[in-house]
């Protein structure tokens, strides 16, 4: 499982027109799950990124978790995650999970963030969505459960 973390002021996910989701102070979480993924591979996530250090402090170091600052998350499912371009100008995800069984993990992150006191805001799953965000810092993060 991957997931790519940026820290945002404020972000918004729009379908069809809508806003269907929307955070300030916090994380926009694009996610992307593999065949061999597993409920494992989502705690390990999970607890890594609510506890990552990369908000600010007093003394303008990375010193703070999304759990201290009261930050949020708005998370994305991303497939394309998984698209492999070694080969052609055409990538390939052959190792995008199954929709049905991305679907499950994806929704289980969420669930899992929320148990942990973040309020997460979602996308829809396998809908064509417009995500919106100021990423402070920069600061972007790719994690792989693979390589944990």
């Amino acid at each position: 499982m991957k997931a790519v973390i940026q820290r945002a002021r404020d972000a918004s996910v729009t379908v069809d027109g809508e806003i269907i989701g929307e955070i300030n102070d916090g994380f926009v979480v694009l996610l992307g799950v593999t065949h061999e993924d597993t409920v494992e591979d989502v705690t390990y996530l999970v607890n890594k990124i609510i506890h990552l250090r990369i908000f600010e402090d007093e003394n303008e170091k990375m010193n703070h978790s999304l759990l201290d600052v009261g930050g949020s998350i708005l998370s994305i499912s991303q497939f394309t995650l998984y698209g492999d371009t070694r080969k052609g100008r055409r990538p390939n995800f052959m190792q995008a999970a199954k929709p049905d069984y991305a679907k499950e993990l994806y929704e289980t992150f969420n669930t899992m963030v929320r148990e942990s006191g973040i309020e997460v805001e979602t996308g829809r799953f396998g809908a064509m969505m417009d995500v919106q965000f100021t990423n402070v810092g920069p600061v972007t993060l790719i994690i792989d459960s693979k390589e944990k």
